[in-house]
């Protein structure tokens, strides 16, 4: 799968998985709701309960920025299956410029998040790697 099409299907992806790893090394995955555009993935804490104010994924970041992002879609019709993991390095914002434009556009894509929208840390993925595989493309060779 090319890049483009790599960049379409993630772009219109609803839910992802972000990895992180800290500087112990131990990962963590967590599904995000998330928006890109260009070479920039953008998610939020939202205001959804949370078990601890302390996340895992914000304390991996600043610990270690190395992420990974990875969209898919499933399908019984296994000629429908894609995937699409992008990598890149993240920092966390919790106001300013960056994080209005992030929130600006999840309240685009997330109706859930309009009223009220998010406030939380915003973390912004640059990415520098988009890798991505779908069934279809297979078959059409």
């Amino acid at each position: 799968m090319g890049t483009d099409d790599a960049r379409r299907r993630l772009t219109s992806a609803r839910v992802a998985t972000l990895a992180t790893a800290g500087r112990s090394g131990e990962t963590d995955l967590v599904p995000i709701t998330f928006a890109v555009s260009g070479n920039r993935l953008v998610s939020v804490v939202d205001h959804k309960p949370k078990t601890t104010t302390r996340l895992r994924r914000l304390e991996n970041i600043v610990g270690n920025p190395r992420v990974a992002v990875l969209a898919h879609g499933y399908d019984e019709d296994w000629d429908l299956l894609w995937w699409v993991r992008v990598r890149g390095d993240a920092r966390t914002v919790t106001s300013g410029r960056g994080h209005r434009d992030a929130v600006r556009s999840l309240v685009a894509k997330y109706a859930q998040l309009v009223d009220p929208p998010p406030t939380g840390s915003v973390i912004i993925v640059e990415i520098d790697e988009w890798l991505g595989w779908s069934a279809r493309r297979l078959h059409e060779g």
